[in-house]
């Protein structure tokens, strides 16, 4: 039972760290010292999705599940949790790679508007 509540905490920890990579950066036009944490946390994520590399957490997930007596699964945690939602039928290293992109593109503007606020403070 223990076994299973931590694995599906790793899931929750996992789905919440994905949402800070994609999108954590808005959180820095509130508070820029989250830099310090999201601009790791961002590269983690683009050379995950950009290389296809599987996050330690999901072995940690697979084993925990395994010690619950359940069955793990093969794969990463965005295949077998988030692929069906977000992505295609079909995931391609070439559709990861545009995640990537897509992930600096995004954060490169909402960081550009935090330097750009910052300047303006900095005149006021």
């Amino acid at each position: 039972m223990l076994d299973r509540l931590l694995a599906d905490a790793v899931v929750a920890v996992h789905l919440g760290f994905i949402v800070f990579v994609a999108v954590g950066g808005l959180l820095v036009l509130w508070r820029r010292r989250i830099a310090a944490l999201h601009l790791p946390a961002l590269a983690w994520g683009i050379y995950t999705e950009s290389t296809g590399t599987i996050c330690p957490l999901t072995p940690l997930e697979n084993a925990l599940r395994r010690a619950a007596g359940e069955a793990g699964y093969a794969g990463g945690f965005i295949e077998h949790y988030v692929v069906n939602l977000i992505y295609p039928p079909g995931l391609t290293p070439g559709v990861q790679t545009s995640i990537a992109v897509g992930l600096i593109a995004f954060n490169a503007t909402v960081y550009a508007l935090a330097l750009r606020r910052r300047g303006r403070r900095a005149m006021s």
